[in-house]
């Protein structure tokens, strides 16, 4: 009987040990949003890329014009706004559930590993668009954003590390495939956030 006491203790403390150090109420859920998301933006840039009479050429030699760009950036926006949203709301949510609070330090430590590699990568990247370097655009979100889920997994869940990592590959094999730069974003940011998310739902949500 004292046994299991002591194992029940020790699980307790490991519980209030990774609750203090981590931010554990990410939500699935949201993953699987965020890549749905990003999928119906795929399908909209692509319709603006090769249906749209103001692009010319073909997957390996586009002539994009400054409307077109706009439009792509506009479609960027809004799936990004999306996904921070059903992100903070669903996260309140699990938040809630668990009588977790959501923003702490540890959050905060999250948040901050996040976005310094977005924020770089984000700046570099509106570099290169500003000379119509565009065909290392999608390559580099990949990157950039592989490497802030790096980077913020030592403060939450262990496994968007492995979505960061997945991201980061994609990205360096799109450099050599700078005409599918689209479909390889559609196969990061929606396959792979539909499948992450799948995967975290079942393993910590759903019960």
């Amino acid at each position: 009987m004292e046994t299991k006491d002591y194992l029940k203790d020790i699980q307790d403390i490991k519980s209030m040990m990774e609750q203090s150090s981590r931010f554990i109420s990410l939500s699935g859920l949201s993953g699987i949003l965020a890549g749905g998301y990003s999928l119906i933006g795929a399908w909209f840039a692509y319709k603006t890329i090769y249906f749209d009479t103001s692009t010319m050429g073909n997957y390996s030699n586009l002539v994009i014009s400054q409307e077109a760009v706009y439009k792509l950036i506009g479609i960027a926006v809004a799936v990004i706004v999306l996904s921070i949203v059903t992100g903070i709301v669903l996260s309140y949510r699990k938040a809630a559930k668990q009588h977790q609070p959501v923003w702490n330090n540890v959050s905060q430590r999250l948040v901050i590993n996040f976005a310094i590699p977005i924020a770089t990568g984000g700046i570099f990247i509106l570099y290169l668009i500003e000379k119509e370097i565009f065909g290392l655009v999608a390559p580099l979100t990949l990157i950039f954003y592989g490497l802030g889920c790096v980077n913020a997994s030592k403060y939450t869940l262990g496994d968007i590390r492995y979505l960061g990592l997945m991201q980061i590959a994609l990205g360096l094999l799109s450099l050599w495939f700078l005409g599918y730069g689209l479909l390889f974003w559609a196969i990061g940011f929606g396959v792979g956030h539909i499948l992450y998310g799948s995967i975290m739902y079942f393993k910590y949500d759903r019960n």
